[in-house]
């Protein structure tokens, strides 16, 4: 290992998504492209996002499936590089993949079929990548980056920081971008967990956890914000799409609400049954499975059969159901979080570039920036649609 720097024209770390799509296209524009990642394989998330079927984007993106201080930021980069343009890609390639619902597409047999597809879109390119390699200092002087790493001197006048978030830490995620950003000056937006389980405590954890494995199609809402899609009932809380969704705007000490049976006018279907005289816990069992049903009426007993029931009663029962109220005591973490809320403050970068506008020459794309994406496919297309624009830019 020489102690002589190597000089590329535009040095990429984090081996992710973004990372690669970056380096993919500065490498068709003729530039000397190194990416350097500390993780022994290049875009472990993909792997093991969607179920190892990876949910690459989605058929309907706007900037109002994302968040981010500032609403606008995400508009030029998606414009400029649609969800189309991702799947024309990976049809290129022969990638068989299914769509689901809401515009989900997913790889139809595994995630590594994608990151496949990027590796060989940067060995095309010319593009160098390379694993186990760890930073230990970042200098910058007369315009040159100059890294010290595990695997010798490098050093660019471009330098694109594409390290992903805190989320998965098992694939060794860090911090190293939000520290690259602070050593630079840039503000970064305090980071929370996203996209993850909520979990309770005392009385409704055993409750909860006692339905543990059982789904509800339903709606679930946090803060203004409202996602029908399905939950699902865990050891320790509330899980599955509707609750990841709705996890984004949740804040500590606030409730979530959830509606439990949605698109039925509950009211009205319970005063019918007042007056047919059919069982509640028959009426419950049509709409739920049988376990809920039985663990419902255990928490909010009723009379069984509601003739004997006045309208008030039915009015705060049918609320009950449509407006379930509960308090998650927290959050499941970083190692449950699919993605990280929070980041590097987008109104230091230039929306079109990438570039940090008080430092030139150097570049923040991806999950690193304060850009999270619904559930859906959104996070991904964000990390090629931000890879590319600044791809071309360097």
């Amino acid at each position: 290992m020489s102690n002589k720097p190597q000089y590329w024209d535009v040095i990429i770390i984090g081996a992710g998504a973004s990372g690669l799509m970056c380096a993919a296209t500065a490498g068709y524009q003729g530039k000397s492209v190194l990416v350097i990642d500390h993780a022994p394989k290049a875009a472990a998330k993909i792997r093991i996002s969607g179920g190892g079927k990876c949910n690459f984007t989605n058929l309907d993106v706007s900037a109002n499936n994302y968040i981010c201080q500032n609403p606008h930021f995400v508009k030029s980069a998606l414009s400029r590089y649609p969800s189309s343009a991702f799947i024309e890609l990976v049809e290129r390639h022969g990638l068989a993949y299914e769509q689901r619902e809401l515009g989900k597409l997913f790889c139809a047999e595994r995630a590594s079929d994608l990151i496949q597809i990027l590796r060989t879109e940067a060995d095309w390119a010319g593009v160098q990548v390379m694993t186990h390699c760890s930073i230990t200092k970042l200098e910058y002087a007369n315009e040159i980056y100059q890294l010290h790493t595990s695997e010798g001197l490098f050093e660019s006048s471009k330098l694109v920081v594409a390290t992903g978030a805190l989320s998965f830490p098992k694939l060794k995620a860090t911090g190293l971008g939000y520290d690259i950003a602070k050593q630079f000056g840039l503000n970064v937006i305090s980071t929370l967990p996203g996209l993850v389980p909520l979990v309770f405590k005392d009385k409704w954890l055993e409750r909860v956890a006692g339905l543990s494995g059982l789904a509800l199609d339903v709606t679930v809402s946090a803060g203004k914000q409202s996602f029908q899609e399905a939950i699902l009932f865990t050891h320790n809380g509330l899980s599955g799409p509707g609750i990841l969704q709705a996890s984004n705007y949740w804040q500590m000490g606030k409730p979530i609400q959830i509606n439990l049976l949605p698109g039925l006018d509950i009211l009205e279907e319970l005063k019918q049954i007042k007056q047919s005289g059919e069982s509640l816990s028959k009426w419950l069992n049509q709409h739920w499975p049988k376990r809920f049903s039985q663990a419902w009426l255990d928490w909010f007993p009723i009379e069984n059969q509601l003739s004997n029931l006045t309208d008030d009663a039915l009015i705060e029962y049918a609320a009950l159901i449509q407006n379930w109220t509960l308090y998650p005591s927290d959050t499941a973490g970083y190692d449950k979080a699919e993605v990280t809320l929070g980041g590097v403050d987008t109104n230091e970068v230039s929306s079109k570039t990438f570039e940090a506008k008080k430092q030139p020459g150097l570049y923040f794309i991806g999950e690193v920036l304060d850009v999270t994406g619904h559930l859906g496919g959104y996070n991904f297309q964000w990390a090629w649609a931000s890879g590319v624009a600044c791809g071309l830019a360097v």
